[in-house]
């Protein structure tokens, strides 16, 4: 009788995936944190140009194309660093995406960009469970964005994990309203996409085992909520969160989750009487008002809005790491029975983020459940 073959030794074995995040809180035993080199300021584009704070989008237009300036990359270098120092303080694993040439210009049939950054891993990939879903965004610069992160990709592959990409968009001139217009407050709400493909950026929702909620924004449109809810089929459940934003952008600034049962909400976009009937049973804790940002320099660069105090990380379901300058939100989350640690990221805030958009939980321990009536 001849022996079994290695390959078959090999396939018999089980595999364990090194993926498993089921929600925003269980503890964190795994993440990936992003990179500034290469950073570029984003090309050209209507759908750029109505996703970021006038005075940033002026800004923008007459830079785009070119690498960030030194000063702006290295004292946010400086707080990054200090903040994975943290996450490997706390035993976390921390693994990043490859360095890119991000001035590096790319294109389709139809339209030729530069690239942006991989400062945001949580934009691009989507965790449910075992799965990692590459998601197709709407910004032309961020076409490509996820090839930085196809090592650790094929590694999670490998180990177990499974690995879907979303239909690549074409990003064709019928995606974008040419008629397009900011909308005043008191005027229906209307943004740049049209429903000619599924488009979405992940950090436009977040999970809660069964249940994810989303808001539609200038980055993700129906189609690709309705792309979402049909792939992950009936085990889920997905919950539309209206915003009063009127240039929403990711949830994460808006409707944070904390822990089971504890939600955090913006009071300016956010509505409470409005929110799903699913969250009843949950305490809905309102952000106080974030603290004021001295220095010009990065009010004029930063690409997010004053909300970005919001924008935590959760160890677990009482460990939260939080803005150090943000000291009304340390103080709500210790009131609420969170432990916060503080940390700095501050100067993050012209590549598109804080500690959530900076990272994104690869594996938390725990298992798929619901947590809402």
């Amino acid at each position: 009788m001849s022996a079994p073959s290695a390959t078959t030794d090999t396939a018999a074995e089980p595999l364990v995936s090194p993926v498993n995040s089921h929600n925003e809180w269980d503890p964190l035993e795994e993440i990936i944190v992003g990179r500034l080199d290469g950073a570029t300021i984003p090309s050209r584009h209507p759908v750029v140009a109505c996703n970021v704070p006038p005075w940033a989008a002026r800004l923008q237009g007459l830079a785009a194309g070119f690498k960030y300036p030194r000063v702006l990359i290295e004292r946010a270098q400086e707080e990054l660093d200090r903040f994975v120092a943290l996450l490997e303080s706390l035993g976390i694993t921390v693994t990043r995406p490859d360095a890119v040439d991000h001035t590096r210009r790319f294109g389709t049939p139809d339209w030729s960009s530069r690239g942006f950054c991989n400062t945001c891993p949580r934009d691009s990939m989507l965790v449910i469970g075992d799965e990692i879903i590459e998601t197709p965004m709407a910004w032309p610069c961020r076409y490509f964005e996820t090839h930085s992160y196809r090592p650790l990709l094929k590694d999670y592959f490998r180990r177990g994990a499974r690995w879907t990409a979303a239909p690549k968009p074409q990003l064709t001139d019928a995606l974008f309203d040419p008629d397009f217009r900011v909308p005043e407050p008191g005027e229906p709400m209307r943004y740049i996409l049209t429903e000619f493909e599924p488009v979405f950026d992940a950090a436009d929702f977040v999970r809660a085992g069964r249940d994810l909620f989303v808001t539609r924004s200038n980055v993700t449109n129906r189609m690709g909520i309705d792309w979402l809810r049909r792939h992950l089929g009936p085990g889920y459940r997905i919950h539309e969160i209206e915003s009063r934003c009127r240039t929403p952008m990711h949830i994460d600034t808006t409707f944070v989750l904390l822990a089971p049962g504890k939600v955090l909400v913006n009071p300016e976009y956010v509505d409470v009487d409005r929110l799903p009937d699913v969250l009843r049973s949950w305490d809905v804790l309102v952000a106080p008002e974030p603290d004021p940002i001295d220095g010009s320099l990065l009010k004029v660069t930063s690409m997010c809005g004053k909300w970005l105090s919001m924008n935590v990380l959760m160890i677990d379901e009482k460990r939260v790491i939080a803005e150090r300058h943000h000291t009304g939100m340390l103080r709500a989350l210790e009131r609420w029975g969170f432990e916060p640690i503080p940390c700095d990221l501050l100067h993050y805030a012209p590549f598109g983020g804080s500690f959530h958009c900076a990272t994104l939980d690869i594996r938390r321990r725990g298992t798929l459940e619901s947590y809402v009536d």
